[in-house]
């Protein structure tokens, strides 16, 4: 099965990492599950119950990690376990749909990873397992606002892998060299853009649709909105400022300074890296490849503010490891959870810091990880506590993002009226929330 979400040619090995949730999700249909095959990764008789060695089999399944070196990785983890015998499935391409679909079947995944916790759908189907008590003493030493994303009505239904943020790279000497600090607000960011475009340079690249499927929600915090109101109870966007951002994205799109068609997307740094903009819109993952391009000459930034006094935003999310409800062995699968992802802090920091930059989800195993201790991969970590964002509350259904994403596609890139997009996109908002109870 290829991955239809890579551009051409095929990118370098940090490519697409977190971006199935950390921009948009794709939109593969119900039949990605046919598609990748029979393999569930149950083990040859498919029953799950008890694997070669006679312990419990647990199929666990990832979607595919870019950076290299990842897969190995993880099923060096399942090898270890003592008390299970797990088996890792991974998925190349289609992986949201393909879990969607699986859980609804006797042959999807016992264990599985799911962009920020699993989905409110999944949860209000009874389709994962409550996890709350699987944190044990630990709970508090976990990021509370991932537990508080992967958490519905006081029950858990994740526990975090690592924290994923985007951010905005820059070279200095490139802007030193045009005279152009750091931009602060929007405005900065459009002047430094054309300034430092030349006939060789781009000023900012944000993925080749221009932004459309990353940069909304850092516009909406750096105007100081939400997808959702604070409880997640109403539309959190239906102002004019809102408005305002969304015209500046389209201002930035037809100013001539984005690079457009790159070989590859927003989540592999390659465009920078090979020196065709001065700065790009991707993830802490990206890094280690930046330094070794460009050792010392390049910093991180949020995305500024709004205006003058709004303050910037990156997007922050975690991959949240999950137990299926039609798990065959409900209880060996979260004592499989458990092993890994509480009490494995050495795998943990390997999994976080080996394989491009991730933070630990667990602040102790944080404070362990001496390759996000300087240079920018610090200043990341610094934006992620002090401009950081939830990527969407949980009640931001599929939906929702899906007028939203098509909402901004056409103000974007085809010059439609922000004013009467946010209001399509509230009218969705607002029926979504009635039927999951929001």
């Amino acid at each position: 099965m290829t991955s239809s979400s890579r551009p051409t040619p095929r990118p370098t090995s940090t490519t697409i990492g977190r971006r199935g949730f950390l921009g948009l999700a794709g939109a593969l249909g119900a039949g990605a599950l046919a598609a990748c095959g029979g393999n569930t990764g149950r083990g040859d008789s498919g029953s799950g119950a008890t694997g070669s060695n006679g312990k419990p089999a647990i199929a666990q399944w990832y979607h595919a990690y870019g950076e290299s070196g990842t897969q190995q990785a993880v099923e060096g983890y399942a090898k270890a376990y003592p008390d299970g015998s797990v088996t890792v499935k991974w998925f190349p391409s289609g992986y949201d749909n393909t879990v969607a679909s699986a859980l609804l079947t006797a042959t999807g995944p016992d264990v599985f990873e799911n962009g920020n916790g699993p989905s409110i759908d999944m949860i209000q189907g009874k389709q994962v397992v409550d996890l709350t008590g699987i944190l044990g003493d630990a709970q508090s030493d976990f990021t509370p606002s991932l537990i508080e994303r992967m958490t519905y009505q006081g029950k858990l239904y994740a526990v975090p892998q690592v924290t994923d943020m985007q951010l905005m790279v820059y070279r200095k000497s490139l802007l030193e060299k045009a005279g152009v600090q750091p931009p602060t607000t929007v405005d900065e960011l459009l002047a430094a853009a054309k300034k430092l475009t030349t006939d060789k340079v781009k000023g900012l690249f944000a993925g080749n649709d221009g932004g459309v499927g990353v940069l909304g929600g850092p516009m909406l915090w750096s105007a100081g909105l939400d997808y959702l109101n604070s409880d997640q109870t109403a539309f959190g966007f239906d102002d004019p400022k809102a408005a305002e951002g969304f015209a500046k994205l389209r201002t930035l799109f037809t100013s001539g300074s984005l690079l457009l068609g790159a070989p590859a997307d927003w989540s592999d740094p390659s465009a920078f890296t090979q020196g065709l903009v001065a700065m790009q819109w991707t993830g802490l993952w990206t890094l280690p490849a930046i330094e070794k391009a460009f050792p010392g000459d390049y910093g991180v930034m949020a995305w500024p503010g709004l205006a003058s006094g709004d303050k910037g935003s990156v997007p922050v999310g975690a991959y949240g490891s999950c137990v299926s409800a039609k798990a065959k062995d409900v209880e060996a699968s979260k004592a499989f959870v458990k092993w890994l992802w509480v009490d494995q802090t050495d795998k943990q920091l390997d999994f976080a810091q080996s394989y491009g930059f991730h933070i630990p989800a667990r602040k102790s195993v944080a404070q362990k990880a001496s390759k996000l201790s300087s240079g920018p991969a610090a200043d990341a970590v610094t934006l992620v506590n002090e401009n950081g964002h939830a990527q969407t509350p949980l009640l931001w259904t599929p939906k929702c993002q899906t007028a939203f994403s098509d909402g901004l596609n056409r103000i974007v890139r085809s010059g439609a009226d922000p004013t009467a997009e946010i209001a399509t996109m509230k009218t969705v908002a607002d029926a979504e929330l009635k039927r999951v109870g929001g």
